[in-house]
């Protein structure tokens, strides 16, 4: 009867390991992210980008963005916005200050009214979030 009772507390304990290993995965996420589908998007970003169009500076800059910060969700990265998410991940980053300032730019056009960005800082802020991208394995 002893031996039943052991055998049994071992196997709820077994289980009970087992359960909590697969919710810590599930909510770190995998960290294995579609490298094929953040190259074709980033392209997308890139070419967006276009020399003697102003326009197109303020929406690549917001589209890359959106690409790194939706890397960094599946990546399982902790925060409520992207800023938390970037000061989580900020020591893996080889740049953290080049996607900082993109960031911040990004924040500009999209809180400030009647920013004007060049297409050299356009430039410079998708260099930043391309190195970003690429640190978290998504390019």
């Amino acid at each position: 009867m002893d031996i039943r009772i052991i055998f049994l507390f071992a196997a709820i304990v077994i289980v009970a390991a087992l359960v909590l290993g697969l919710v810590g995965i599930v909510r770190k996420g995998t960290g294995h992210l579609n490298i094929e589908k953040y190259r074709s998007k980033w392209l997308a970003v890139e070419q967006s980008l276009i020399r003697d169009k102003p326009e197109t500076t303020q929406m690549a800059i917001i589209n890359a963005d959106k690409l790194v910060d939706y890397a960094l969700k599946e990546c399982g990265t902790a925060g409520k916005t992207m800023g938390e998410r970037l000061k989580e991940v900020e020591s893996k980053l080889t740049r953290a200050d080049a996607v900082w300032a993109a960031h911040k730019l990004r924040n500009r056009i999209a809180h400030e009214a009647d920013v004007q960005v060049s297409y050299d800082q356009a430039r410079r802020a998708l260099a930043g979030y391309k190195k970003a991208l690429k640190d978290l394995g998504a390019i």
